[in-house]
């Protein structure tokens, strides 16, 4: 059996420690309920209450359990849009691109793309001139621009096939998805926001020109509370909350797969690869945790359930034939150490092929019985989450209230503010405070934590002071810290969303860590500000 089969993509359903008394919201009154826990669900629950409003999130699973932990891990514009003429979107994504890098420097990371040239797909003109386009349509910009190449020249041709000759280089960049979306979640915390995780809402019922919902958390049982208006943010269960909110008709959505594998490192360097198919779709092979190669995306439609979504055969040989037209290692199912698979709720624009479904995002503004206001989100990506939410702000704020500044573009996400804002420096220092740790261990908090590192540590001067091992580089005092501040209430939680050590533990760690978190002395959920 693979290591894929063995590392589900959906959630446990453990509870998570504490319970909602401890967070008092019983009762309690929102100016803004926001359903959905993921990159869009978090990014208007922050944007929020940094103007000032009190802000609910509900997620019925985790943080990120779905699509925003399932996506390719890139900001990035979308090169392949510019094929569909989506250049308001690509523009957009573009400038999000370099405001990012600037907020979120530890998790957010420059990485050049090369792009093996195919003559029988796209004339080199076309694709030279949809790059020129990309270097210049986000503005302002701080990574290399595009270049051609010649491949049997270049260190970075020497891991594709010899008929490959000629190709490009131009600059994106990575990004921990599921990390993103813990820290918008924890800025949003500390600037008062309440999230509930593990809680579904079973109830709403508009009252008064606002929203008196119920809600079920697996610890804590029924909560009730209200609200002045309710943001959907339910991604692919987006008309599932419109028929609890009593909104009719739903609305047009299509439900497209995207699947990932993971294999051990295929080539050498930092750079990625984009791979053009003979189908006109893009497969992306990408340096991932230092020892893997992240593979994908499928785009295929989705139809079964939605609670637990995994690759199918097909879409793993599709991906391993992409790789293997490239590549001169070739890669076979059996090769795959893990697999994910998210599935996108997509507005329907009525494209054929579920790949040229647009990836742009649509606010539908409705009132419910009674005058009550509903906004629900369709669409979008990872890369625009922060203008989706500002949008989202702008519209609501004449009925709600709150500061009509908009601030999210300039305030460092947590962890984000590095001393001169390079990541490098940052770990220099790390590296005199902490000597103790081996440099691969401290590179990986950095980028996960940024200075919010010192919260892990907590004044550690050896390795004993960080407690329990319990494999690969995770500690007790890390685990500590993920309960804590950051939700995480299962091994699930942790080993594949808060970090990706799920890729290096063995079964007998794994063990060890559910042990772990079956013997430590319940935490209170994370608080908001009081």
């Amino acid at each position: 059996m693979c290591a894929a089969d063995s590392a589900p993509a959906s959630p446990e359903s453990s509870p998570p420690s504490g319970s909602s008394s401890d967070i008092d919201v019983q009762a309690g009154r929102f100016d803004l309920l926001v359903i959905g826990g993921g990159i869009n669900g978090a990014g208007i629950a922050r944007d929020a209450a940094g103007r000032g409003l009190s802000v609910c999130l509900v997620e019925q699973s985790d943080l990120a359990a779905y699509t925003s932990s399932a996506s390719t891990k890139l900001i990035h514009g979308g090169l392949r849009y510019l094929e569909y003429r989506e250049f308001r979107l690509v523009r957009e994504a573009l400038a999000e691109r370099e405001r990012l890098l600037r907020i979120a420097p530890h998790l957010v990371h420059p990485l050049r793309f090369i792009l093996p040239h195919v003559p029988t797909l796209r004339p080199r003109w076309e694709i030279r001139a949809g790059l020129f386009l990309y270097d210049h349509l986000g503005g302002h910009r701080h990574l290399p621009g595009s270049r051609s190449l010649d491949l049997r020249r270049e260190a970075a041709g020497a891991a594709l096939r010899s008929v490959y000759h000629r190709g490009f280089a131009y600059s994106d960049c990575r990004v921990d998805d599921s990390r993103l979306v813990v820290v918008n979640a924890c800025d949003a915390a500390d600037r008062g926001a309440v999230i509930l995780t593990r809680t579904r809402v079973s109830r709403a019922r508009p009252e008064s020109g606002g929203w008196q919902v119920e809600c079920e958390s697996r610890a804590s049982g029924t909560i009730r509370m209200r609200a002045a208006a309710v943001v959907n943010v339910g991604g692919a269960w987006v008309n599932e909350v419109r028929g609890l909110l009593g909104l009719q008709p739903p609305e047009p959505i299509r439900l497209v797969r995207g699947s990932h594998i993971v294999v051990a490192r295929l080539f050498d360097g930092e750079q990625a690869y984009i791979l053009q198919n003979p189908d006109h779709r893009i497969v992306f092979a990408i340096p991932f945790q230092e020892r893997f190669t992240l593979i994908g995306t499928t785009d295929v439609p989705h139809t079964g359930p939605l609670d637990h979504v995994a690759i199918t055969p097909e879409e793993t040989a599709y991906l391993c034939e992409s790789v293997n037209r490239y590549f001169e290692r070739t890669i076979r199912p059996e090769d795959v150490l893990w697999s994910y698979s998210g599935v996108r709720s997509l507005r329907d624009d009525g494209a054929t092929e579920a790949a040229e479904v647009t990836r742009d995002y649509e606010l539908v503004f409705e009132r419910a019985e009674g005058g009550s206001p509903v906004l629900t989100v369709l669409g979008g990506k990872i890369t625009t989450y922060r203008k989706l939410s500002e949008a989202v702000l702008t519209m609501l704020q004449p009925l709600i209230g709150g500061s009509a500044t908009r601030w999210t573009a300039s305030a460092a996400l947590p962890g984000g503010d590095l001393p001169g804002g390079g990541l490098p420096q940052f770990l220099d220092e790390a590296a005199r405070r902490w000597p103790f740790l081996a440099r691969e261990h401290l590179r990986r908090l950095a980028c996960a934590y940024g200075t919010r590192m010192e919260r892990v540590l907590q004044g550690a001067r050896t390795p004993a002071d960080l407690g329990e091992p319990l494999g690969a580089d995770l500690t007790a005092a890390e685990v500590d810290y993920l309960r804590r501040e950051e939700w995480a209430a299962t091994a699930q939680d942790i080993l594949w969303r808060r970090t990706k050590l799920g890729l290096r533990l063995t079964p007998p760690e794994e063990q060890r860590l559910d042990r772990y978190l079956g013997q430590v002395h319940p935490e209170s959920p994370r608080r908001s500000r009081s």
